[in-house]
């Protein structure tokens, strides 16, 4: 059955089982009405729409007839508690006023049906928070995205609008790109298809491949605006990352699978990897780099955007967010110190928040279909769930260790490449000696404190101020040595070592 067609027949059963309450949220009012329309031509009752400016309307007349109720909350509910025959009213924006209580009572009886007939009530606006007592008598249905034949057909009507808004003059079209662009529009509601294929069309009159860049920074800023998610638009290349040559290998072997729309009999599709090591050692890097492997774009989750002081407010936080990363497949979600979002410590006061949060997190882990990448990355393995680490949450848990002598010269050439120094003029080799035990980032700080020493003494960067920086420098594994050696011990022979 079509997409489109299985939405009118959800529609029509609950229509026909009398639902009382149905709560629609979309931004989409027009095709909310349209539905319902549809379904009057299975299933008749008489159909009215509601709004504080329009008041009550009759809808399923050959003609629209003009509000018969004053434009107000209370009136509206008393006409519908009147009405002698049973009907489907489509109020929007009707849930502010329902904190008052009489509002609310009116509503209750409705929906219990006390001297009144069977109606359909559904309420529709953008976010629709009802009271407890009225949610819980309340039944959420979601309009499906549009598919790929929608999407498309908005486009061509946004095609056909620039024309006429622009004397007949044709908008060029690349047919390959507008596929692309219809696939990439893929997750957004009507409203927001139409509004971004319009920003496209009209910024240059066409529609082809340099469409894609300017479309994906719009689909992510659409989706990203809650605060929880961000795109980063700086993601690391693979070459760019010294070492981690396991790693490498991995991301290349599944790369073409991930992409595939449909992975090869026998493959299942790679959904995740846990980055655990000791700290400074390139794991958000790497991370950054995993997106770049697959060639896909990097969302990062905050975690701590989600946790909000109302019962049950976090969940939804969390919800929303993995609902928004999975409009945005293909692509790498980020959890960067995971342990920090879902420590489990009983002794945490949160009332239980974290441990919600990581049962929630670990069923989207286990049951999600869309091409989402999950790369989350630990410091403190003891402060992990043991739920998260058994065999199955990941595909692998890579540990990304202190880096041996030939990675630390890597190192050195890359940062020093990075301030616009030759790699050649300096004894990379004996840097890398004196730099055992140093992680990425600490070799990063010893040059960057070299080049302001140098800068200060009104000289050039040379081997003999790095030596120095290196021998004033303790290093996280000489300072934090017994976690560092406990850490690493733990991660042999239950890890896979990025290098």
């Amino acid at each position: 059955m079509p997409r489109r067609m299985s939405e009118l027949h959800d529609l029509v059963a609950l229509i026909r089982a009398n639902t009382p309450l149905i709560v629609i949220e979309t931004r989409d009012e027009a095709r909310v009405v349209e539905l319902f329309r549809q379904a009057l031509m299975q299933v008749w009752r008489e159909l009215y729409r509601w709004s504080i400016t329009e008041g009550l309307r009759r809808l399923d007349l050959d003609r629209e007839d003009p509000p018969h109720v004053a434009p107000d909350a209370s009136n509206t509910l008393q006409a519908m508690r009147d009405a002698p025959q049973r009907g489907i009213y489509v109020l929007f924006d009707m849930h502010p006023y329902l904190t008052y209580a009489g509002s609310q009572r009116m509503l209750r009886d409705l929906v219990q049906r006390r001297d009144c007939q069977p109606h359909v009530i559904v309420l529709v606006g953008h976010s629709v928070e009802l009271p407890p007592d009225l949610e819980s008598l309340a039944l959420r249905y979601r309009p499906q995205m549009p598919d790929a034949n929608a999407r498309l057909k908005i486009v061509r009507e946004e095609v056909e609008h620039y024309a006429r808004e622009n004397g007949g003059r044709r908008v060029e079209v690349d047919t390959e790109a507008v596929q692309q662009i219809v696939r990439n529009l893929r997750g957004l509601d009507p409203v927001d298809v139409r509004r971004i294929a319009r920003q496209l069309i009209f910024r240059d009159g066409a529609l082809n491949a340099g469409d894609l860049p300017e479309l994906a920074k719009l689909k992510f800023e659409l989706l990203t605006r809650s605060g929880h998610l961000h795109y980063e638009y700086d993601a690391a290349q693979m070459d760019d990352v010294a070492g981690a040559r396991h790693l490498k290998r991995w991301i290349g072997q599944r790369r073409a699978v991930f992409l595939a729309a449909e992975p090869p009999p026998g493959l299942d599709p790679p959904k995740g990897m846990l980055l655990l090591g000791v700290q400074g050692c390139g794991k958000s890097m790497l991370a950054k780099a995993v997106a770049a492997g697959f060639g896909v774009p990097l969302v990062r989750l905050d975690f701590g955007t989600l946790y909000d002081k109302f019962h049950g407010e976090t969940e939804k936080n969390l919800r929303m967010a993995l609902e928004s990363v999975e409009q945005l497949e293909p692509c790498v979600l980020w959890i960067d110190e995971i342990e920090k979002g879902i420590s489990t410590d009983e002794g945490n006061g949160d009332g239980g928040v974290s441990r919600r949060v990581l049962g929630f997190l670990l069923t989207w882990m286990a049951e999600r279909k869309s091409r989402v990448f999950l790369v989350a990355t630990a410091n403190q393995i003891d402060a992990l769930p043991p739920e998260l680490l058994r065999k199955g949450r990941f595909d692998e848990i890579f540990f990304v260790d202190l880096p041996d002598a030939e990675i630390r010269a890597q190192l050195f050439v890359v940062h020093l490449k990075k301030r616009g120094l030759d790699p050649s003029t300096f004894d990379v080799a004996a840097l890398a000696a004196a730099s055992d035990g140093f992680s990425g980032a600490e070799i990063e700080q010893a040059i960057v404190s070299g080049l302001y020493a140098a800068h200060a003494a009104g000289g050039a960067l040379s081997d003999f101020t790095l030596r120095g920086e290196l021998r004033n420098t303790r290093p996280l594994s000489v300072v934090m040595a017994e976690r560092v050696d406990a850490l690493r011990s733990w991660a042999q022979g239950r890890t896979v070592p990025a290098d």
